[in-house]
């Protein structure tokens, strides 16, 4: 663990990066200290849509196969 002042890592945030690559970095700013890690896998901001959405049903579609299904349902007796 490597520990640094903000002015520090803002003047050399590139190395720091890379460090934060295989350690984690401890930023030190009076009495808070913040800490600069790899995640474990990236974060998207915008995801794709996947199968399972593409197979997903809007609520009208619900309310009419429901009322289709319950409608057989007191039909057959």
């Amino acid at each position: 663990m490597t520990v640094v002042s903000t002015k520090e890592f803002s003047a050399n945030q590139d190395k720091y990066f890379d460090i934060a690559m295989n350690e984690h970095i401890v930023i030190q700013r009076g009495d808070c200290s913040f800490i600069v890690s790899k995640a474990t896998e990236p974060q998207r901001q915008h995801k794709q849509p996947d199968d399972e959405l593409r197979r997903a049903v809007t609520m009208d579609e619900v309310k009419e196969r429901l009322n289709d299904h319950i409608h057989k349902l007191f039909t057959d007796k």
